[in-house]
């Protein structure tokens, strides 16, 4: 154990403005907690104070202001992080997802937090060869984002060595009502225009938000997850194939049955990037998003299951299912 359980004060929680951490806020203020987040000017504040979060403007990549605005904190989240954006200064990677980081956990170190629970990424271990992975599986981060999202983790790790009460979780892949990320299946599978690269029999494993939100909860208040490292997904995994089909059933489509080699299309995407690269443009195609249909991603949540009971609630036909009724009411998607 590096730390000792106390009782709670307020709680903060970074990226309160993104969908995971705006659901933190959520689930805790109807807990009944005093929740403060650290956010900058954007409209996304607004909701948050409506819903009773205390809102500091803090710019967290500023050691001073941070330690200036830790006052009456006992918990953290640490959600906010540079995520990947396509041509983005890989320089803001190591920025945000470990200095400060490194800011976060020293005010908490010199607050006395009873708690900080640090979000990282399965990322951090890449394409899962043998799977499905637990979270001893090799570290093997293939972009910018996830070097720093590994470094950002073992940083954590390493202030909890040093006495701060530290737990680190691994999300698979989010989903659920309020987020985009995966209009990129639903709108082409809607539109009976989804073609499928390669075989399809890449694996993938997707947590809904609620289920998350529930492992986040764990590992901030389980004296057994302190020290530890918890990868938080769904029920099981599935092949892209099942995901489309599944998808294409929730949708009331018919499952997509065109496919395309996975090489031709890997090689023009790494031409399309190459020439648009320089000029500054965002490629409409890119390696990363074509590498999405050929890499495994494929977890194991016993350790979750065993030491925090964390037990996932949504099934992946139901979470798609509300996903997509939320799409719609967005109008993001057709009927």
């Amino acid at each position: 154990m590096c730390g000792e359980e106390d009782q709670v004060g307020k709680i903060l929680v970074t990226g309160a403005t993104g969908f995971t951490g705006g659901n933190i806020c959520k689930r805790l203020i109807a807990s009944g907690e005093e929740v403060v987040a650290f956010v900058r000017q954007s409209p996304r504040v607004a909701p948050l104070q409506a819903m009773g979060v205390e809102c500091r403007f803090v710019d967290i990549k500023d050691a001073d202001a941070v330690n200036r605005h830790f006052e009456g904190i006992d918990r953290v989240y640490h959600i906010a992080a540079a995520y990947r954006t396509e041509h983005v200064d890989t320089g803001e990677f190591f920025q945000v997802n470990v200095e400060a980081a490194r800011n976060l956990l020293n005010a908490a170190k010199n607050a006395g937090v009873q708690r900080f629970v640090h979000s990282s990424t399965v990322g951090v271990q890449g394409e899962i060869t043998e799977p499905p992975a637990a979270e001893d599986y090799r570290f093997e981060p293939g972009d910018h984002y996830q070097e720093s999202k590994k470094e950002g983790e073992l940083l954590a790790l390493r202030f909890c060595a040093e006495g701060l009460p530290v737990s680190v979780v691994r999300p698979v892949g989010i989903y659920g009502p309020g987020d985009t990320r995966f209009l990129k299946l639903f709108r082409p599978i809607s539109k009976k225009m989804f073609v499928m690269i390669g075989s399809g029999e890449s694996l993938y494993h997707m947590t809904y938000i609620d289920d998350l939100v529930d492992g986040f909860i764990l590992a901030g208040t389980r004296p057994e997850a302190v020290g530890e490292v918890f990868t938080i997904g769904g029920e099981r995994y599935t092949t892209l194939r099942e995901l489309v089909d599944t998808i294409a059933e929730v949708l009331g489509k018919p499952r997509p049955f065109l496919r395309v080699p996975f090489k031709p299309v890997y090689a023009a995407s790494v031409l399309c990037d190459a020439v648009c690269r320089p000029l500054g443009i965002s490629p409409p195609l890119y390696p990363r998003r074509v590498e999405f249909f050929s890499k495994s991603r494929a977890f194991s949540i016993e350790k979750a299951r065993r030491m925090l009971g964390y037990a996932p609630k949504v099934g992946l036909r139901e979470g798609l299912a509300r996903t997509a009724a939320w799409y719609r009411e967005e109008g993001l998607i057709g009927r």
